[in-house]
This record gives structure tokens, C-alpha cells and sequence, in this order.
């Protein structure tokens, strides 16, 4: 099974799928990269299982987590090496930007090099 597809897994099919949560806080990201990572594939005869509870892949905390994460601005590239690199509790900067963490240190102008800061008058 895709990620996008519907499962027919029947617990699946009676609880729906878990919603994501409107406004994301730094606490439902955490909680979704560990989703991910402890729910990724793993590889059985009959296809790939959820590593962590052996339901058919993606189960529903590894969608949940996939969803979240999309919604907190990762790309699949980039949710892909976070799942490949294993650890689930890689912190992933909130809120998050492609270039980094934002912040009000972006906001702030900062000089190029520490010669060209702006002297300031001591204090007498």
C-alpha cells in the first residue's frame, strides 16, 4: 500500500484516520517524527509492515506523522532521510523554514563582519 492510498485494514476503516491538528505546536511535530520513525517500513515476505506494530505499511501513526510533518513544511525528500537516519528524537526546528529555523533573528539586520558593527559610545 502507497501512502496516499485508503487502507483495508478494518481497524483503519472503523477509527479513520487521526487528524492533524490546527495550529501545529512544537509538541505534535516531536510526536511525529517519532511516528515516523518508529512506525517505518520493514521489509516481510508478504510486502512491508509497520516496522513497530506489523500492520500492513503505512499504518496509521506513520500517515498521521507523514501528514503533520508535510503540513509543518518538510518535503517527502527530506521526511525520507529523517526516517532513514533512525532516531526518533531528532529535533526538527519549529517553525520550520527550507533555509532554517525561523525566528526574530531573522528579522534582525546583522552586519557581514564584526569590523563594519556599529561602535557604540561607552558608558562613562
Amino acid at each position: 500500500m502507497r501512502v496516499g492510498e485508503q487502507s483495508t485494514d478494518p481497524i483503519d476503516q472503523v477509527l479513520g484516520e487521526v487528524p492533524v491538528p490546527a495550529p501545529l505546536t512544537p509538541e505534535d511535530v516531536r510526536l511525529a517524527v517519532r511516528a515516523v520513525v518508529v512506525h517505518a517500513a520493514e521489509e516481510w515476505p508478504a510486502g512491508p509492515r509497520c516496522r513497530n506494530d506489523g500492520t500492513a505499511f503505512p499504518c496509521r501513526l506513520h500517515r498521521w506523522g507523514r501528514r503533520v510533518l508535510l503540513a509543518h513544511g518538510l518535503n517527502d525528500r527530506q521526511l525520507d532521510a529523517l526516517i532513514r537516519h533512525g532516531n526518533p528524537f531528532v529535533r526538527v526546528p519549529f517553525p520550520f523554514t527550507a533555509t532554517g529555523p525561523a525566528g526574530d533573528q531573522r528579522s534582525v539586520p546583522r552586519p557581514a563582519h564584526p569590523a563594519s558593527a556599529p561602535h557604540w559610545p561607552r558608558a562613562s
